[in-house]
């Protein structure tokens, strides 16, 4: 939801939520004690700690290990109240104040109050606790407070020990009383409460972090069970008070590759795979494969080009934007995919609310005469154009279609370099280490464009993963998230879009919904707007009577 979340490969579909029922659903449990699914997954990047799980992988856990104040809804992406009961906003914007529920525990049966929201938060947002989502909090009272700057980025000077280490603008005004205060008002924050950063962590964390890390202690609608390498283990927690209850027992994420995921849901040993491989999409066989249990579901996510501005290789914007132009989007779309995927011209996507198309205007069209042209005025020289990916994720075939438009466009040899293992990628990004084009991709956590440009392109932000700054998009952005006025705000972040473009950061390609399917084994299969992910608070096995 990523970070970046890494996209698999997948097709375009309309941004509507899947709902395919074979026998009715409802909010309760009352499954077979013993019920059990298995879901595709990935092995997460870290420990299941929300203020630190920010791929994919471990999103897809944390979803439904931890509770918060929102959940979005499977079916509209919007937020809707879980923990929360209520929820004023003052009549400025710039505080807001969530009345919690009663009576709401953790896994190890401590009641959840006020004081686990702003004790997570505090340390989230601090900087020297290196949580990857510390920069959500980006406008609350205080955060300036409780984060610095490295002072030479890579270098071996250390960021300065912040002035403190709580924001004031996070109070537990009583047990059950949480009050959220910003310095100016923040409309989107109302949409992010729902994302694993806001989630409240229990005593037990700031007690033993070590121990906590191997078995974490959520509040969510699962449990932690059991983390081995190849899978990792969740059972219903029978005290979670939201208002819609799992109904199966048990769910195991076997972390597998998309193409062997995707031959087991086919032979019905895996119950749930969100994302179709590319041999699945070629003529479009998962329709005959897996029909009457596969379809589209909706899905906020883009396919991306990431360049390491931290490598002096890639400081020229004119080598950055050659490449972009020099890549056809629909041929990709139409030959790989079958015309699935929808190239965008923007670093957002179709359907995404307060979004419009067309900020990276003729910077994201195909014109191999113009990227020729500018790249001849960049000292790349002969140099080969590398690309790299995760071997295991289903992209070698349109980076290597890619990189062969690269090469006719601009005459220089280009190559897909994949390396082996998702992780090893993340750590590569995560330590600055990447010396190559690196294929990126982001899945909306909040269905806000906001969600699409601050965490990614703003200075120092959770998922500024290459380096990327520019003072006035920075101010061009946080002018936009001040903004009440929608139509306004929509303009103001189209403006901060039209200048990362300039500076082409990175390549926007295609939106990347998803095609899911399912084993005969699941009935009432949900998948989520945002996530793409099942809904496993609506998922159902079938009775075989």
């Amino acid at each position: 939801m990523r970070r970046p979340r890494w996209m698999a490969a997948v097709a375009l579909v309309p941004i509507v939520a899947l709902t395919l029922t074979a026998c009715g659903g409802d909010d309760g449990a009352g499954e077979a004690a013993d019920s059990k699914i298995t879901v595709s997954g990935t092995a997460p990047e870290n420990p299941l700690v929300p203020g630190n799980t920010s791929e994919a992988g471990g999103g897809k856990i944390v979803e439904v290990l931890y509770s918060g104040l929102m959940r979005y809804d499977s079916d509209t992406g919007e937020p809707v109240p879980e923990h929360a009961e209520k929820v004023d906003v003052s009549e400025d914007g710039k505080k807001i104040t969530y009345t919690l529920k009663k009576g709401w525990k953790f896994h190890d049966g401590t009641e959840i109050k006020a004081e686990h929201y702003v004790k997570a938060w505090n340390y989230t947002a601090y900087t020297p606790n290196a949580q990857q989502h510390s920069s959500f909090f980006v406008g609350v009272k205080g955060y300036e407070d409780v984060t610095s700057e490295d002072p030479d980025g890579d270098g071996p000077k250390k960021a300065p020990t912040p002035k403190k280490k709580e924001m004031s603008g996070v109070k537990a005004l009583d047990d059950y009383t949480l009050q959220v205060e910003f310095d100016k008002p923040m409309p989107a924050f109302q949409y992010k409460v729902g994302y694993s950063a806001f989630m409240p962590l229990p005593d037990a964390f700031f007690e033993n972090k070590e121990a906590f890390e191997k078995k974490p202690i959520g509040s969510g609608p699962f449990k932690f069970v059991k983390q081995t390498a190849n899978s990792i283990v969740l059972e219903r927690f029978e005290d979670y008070q939201g208002p819609k209850k799992p109904s199966i027992k048990t769910v195991e994420f076997r972390f597998g590759t998309p193409e062997s995921d995707y031959d087991a849901v086919r032979d019905n040993n895996l119950d749930f795979l969100n994302n179709m491989p590319p041999k699945a999409l070629v003529d479009n066989v998962w329709q005959q494969d897996l029909k009457g249990r596969s379809g589209p579901s909706g899905n906020l996510s883009i396919q991306e080009l990431s360049f390491p501005l931290y490598d002096p290789k890639f400081k020229d914007p004119n080598l950055r934007k050659a490449i972009s132009m020099a890549i056809d989007r629909q041929q990709i779309s139409d030959k790989i995919y079958g015309g699935s995927r929808t190239p965008v011209k923007g670093y957002g996507v179709p359907n995404l609310p307060l979004w419009e198309d067309g900020a990276c205007g003729e910077l994201c069209e195909h014109n191999p005469e113009k990227a020729k042209e500018l790249f001849d005025k960049t000292d790349w020289g002969n140099k080969p154009i590398e690309i790299t990916s995760n071997a295991d994720g289903g992209h070698k075939e349109w980076i290597e279609a890619v990189c062969g438009q690269i090469e006719d466009a601009l005459g220089v040899e280009c190559k897909f370099v994949p390396v082996q293992e998702f992780g090893v990628i993340r750590e590569m990004v995560n330590n600055r280490e990447m010396t190559q084009i690196y294929r990126a991709g982001w899945g909306a956590d909040y269905p806000h464009v906001e969600n699409f440009l601050n965490p990614i392109f703003r200075t120092g932000a959770s998922s500024n993963d290459n380096g990327y700054s520019n003072p006035k998009v920075d101010a061009k952005l946080a002018e936009a998230d001040a903004t009440v006025d929608d139509e306004e705000a929509a303009r103001l972040y189209h403006e901060a879009e039209e200048l990362i473009a300039q500076d082409m950061p990175v390549i926007p390609l295609w939106s990347n919904p998803y095609i899911a399917g399912w084993s005969e084994r699941l009935e009432n299969v949900k998948v989520g707007k945002l996530t793409g992910e099942l809904d496993l608070l609506s998922v159902r096995i079938k009775s075989e009577d």
